[in-house]
């Protein structure tokens, strides 16, 4: 039987990619895992009885889900590997010979040489990468050699060895894949311009390499060389493919804190990774509950306090989204573009994943708690008099004035109340003029619900702006309904909102959970009457393309015409052909019909 903590935990875990972390009950870290989609590879742990008692084990002692989302799988696939070399989970393989994933390096010396490797050597040399296997480094070595004849000696070429005439040229040379630098066939200033060229491939930048690939490749279709001109067309699309950095692990970025923040009405969500050698060791997400009207700024910064003090955390650097104060000894960096930037947007995600995954465990485990907190934040921002536990929203339809139709959906306790929804004909509005719809909508709606006793809502919503509102509000009046139910109007382009009497509107954030609920319902107005409306035009088509047959009714005529598609081939069909779709005796009365009518 699956813990009930941890099923919750499961439920709402996200479905894109990322690494995933067991811990059991004393906390310790178990196993580190990656996925295509966390929540099904997760959730495949504890449906199912493992072949190997050391996974069921495993499974048994789980009590914390942790995860990182990440962009890709190949970072999710980087990112495991530096965790488990990291955290040295329990139940991983740990990699013995401690293998690493491949890198390209630039070597710091005259005359660069570019060679692949596993290890990192701090000499001033450049390094790119990692690479997921070495048939992406092969190819990319494969492709700069093609372009850049460059040695391939490990030979000390200072200008005094040259100049002594130590080195002699080598087969590499005679066959053209070097130059001849050992020797002073070929410059300095020369052979590094190759390689600043190759140094922009390796960045990603490809714009003047892939002008000389496709200059080499046309040259060689000249030549008739069509089999080597393919090869190159072949590595130019690998090439189009290769992503060149992870944001993952990237050897500039060393030893910083990254954090970040996203923040609602009630709580704020702060996000740390930590970067120790170019790789992401540790990711951290707290939750600040909010008590009076703090700031990002004022909960980012007790954050950072409280979470350097609790991983013990030494850096110099931490990349925040703004500025904080954070005292003199250490460096603020708040980055615009490039690595660092990429890296303040994982932490970003990762923050509103986690307020999202505790949203829904809140709505899970206590949906009444998670209403009245929504329900209470919609009171304040819509300045109400009582929570708006009863809400209606109105939209018109019509297209050239055709089939005026209306619609009201019903949202209870912020949800939508299906049984409640009503559709309008508009009946004495000619032509199209919403205003004089609206106006008669409501009135026809408040007036039914007074007769009949029924509950009046505690908000109503009018889709369309101050022009709808005053329309509305003409009805209310009539009703004498003004002042005892709150209305608004919403229009759509800028989602502002208007108040009777009120010209200046009221915007509310993007991103507040009142503005999703009143979005929501409008949608749902709109959708709920061109449902309407469609059903109204198709059947009035339907009712202008047959004709009234004595003893046949709509549904008969319906079924008919969508086994024969047109009335034309119905009028043509023979009584048996019709008969065997709807019968005999109304066979034979459609065929009498159409005899007398020919």
């Amino acid at each position: 039987m699956i813990n009930p903590n941890v099923a919750l935990q499961i439920q709402t875990l996200p479905d894109g990619p990322g690494v995933y972390q067991y811990y059991d009950k004393e906390g310790k870290i178990l196993y580190v895992g990656k996925a295509k989609n966390l929540k099904k590879r997760v959730a495949s742990y504890f449906n199912k009885i493992h072949d190997t008692a050391k996974t069921n084990v495993l499974v048994k002692k789980i009590v914390t889900i942790k995860h990182i989302v990440v962009p890709t799988e190949t970072d999710a696939l980087l990112l495991e590997n530096n965790l488990i070399k990291t955290l040295l989970p329990r139940y991983n393989v740990l990699l013995k010979d401690d293998k690493s994933y491949p890198w390209l390096c630039i070597k710091k010396e005259p005359f660069s040489r570019i060679f692949a490797t596993r290890r990192m050597v701090k000499d001033g040399s450049e390094y790119f990468g990692p690479y997921t296997n070495f048939k992406t480094v092969h190819t990319i070595l494969d492709l700069i050699k093609e372009l850049y004849p460059l040695r391939t000696c490990n030979y000390d070429l200072n200008q005094s060895n040259i100049d002594n005439g130590k080195f002699k040229v080598c087969l590499e040379f005679h066959i053209g894949n070097c130059k001849g630098p050992c020797e002073g066939f070929e410059t300095l200033e020369h052979y590094q311009k190759q390689v600043d060229a190759i140094r922009e491939i390796l960045k990603g930048n490809f714009k003047e390499s892939m002008r000389d690939f496709k200059r080499l490749m046309t040259s060689l279709a000249q030549d008739m060389r069509f089999e080597e001109a393919q090869k190159i067309k072949e590595k130019i699309e690998i090439l189009e493919n290769y992503q060149s950095r992870s944001t993952i692990v990237n050897p500039k970025i060393t030893n910083i804190d990254v954090f970040s923040i996203v923040s609602d009405e009630s709580a704020a969500f702060v996000n740390f990774l930590q970067i120790s050698h170019g790789s992401i060791i540790r990711s951290h997400t707290m939750e600040i509950k909010k008590k009076l009207e703090e700031t990002d700024e004022e909960l980012l910064e007790l954050a950072i306090i409280e979470l350097r003090e609790r991983f013990q955390l030494l850096s110099k650097e931490v990349i925040v989204p703004f500025e904080v104060d954070l005292g003199e000894k250490i460096k603020i960096t708040v980055p615009q573009l490039g690595d660092k930037k990429q890296i303040l947007d994982l932490s970003i995600r990762n923050a509103k994943f986690y307020r999202i995954e505790q949203l829904k465990q809140l709505q899970i485990v206590d949906p009444d708690r998670h209403t009245n907190r929504i329900m209470a934040q919609m009171k304040s921002d819509l300045r109400l008099p009582v929570e708006p536990r009863h809400i209606e929203c109105f939209d018109n339809s019509n297209i050239q004035g055709t089939n005026p139709v209306a619609a009201c959906v019903v949202f209870k306790d912020g949800k939508p109340s299906k049984k409640d929804y009503r559709h309008f004909n508009v009946k004495t509005v000619v032509g199209p003029d919403d205003f004089a719809s609206m106006e008669e909508i409501v009135y026809r709606r408040y007036k039914r619900l007074l007769d009949e006793s029924e509950p009046l809502p505690n908000l109503i919503i009018i889709d369309g702006g101050k022009g709808q509102l005053s329309s509305a509000l003409k009805s209310i009046d009539a009703l004498g309904l003004r002042g005892k139910i709150a209305i608004i109007g919403i229009a759509k382009r800028l989602e502002e909102l208007f108040y009777p009497g009120d010209s200046i509107p009221l915007y509310l954030d993007k991103k507040s959970e009142t503005l999703k609920v009143i979005q929501q319902l409008r949608n749902e107005a709109h959708r709920f009457g061109i449902t309407f409306h469609r059903d109204k035009r198709s059947k009035s088509a339907l009712n202008s393309s047959i004709e009234s047959i004595p003893g046949i009714g709509e549904k008969t005529m319906l079924t008919l015409i969508q086994h024969f598609k047109s009335v034309k081939r119905l009028k043509l069909a023979t009584e048996k052909e019709i008969s065997e779709v709807v019968g005999v005796s109304k066979a034979k009365k459609i065929t009498d019909f159409y005899n007398k009518n020919t």
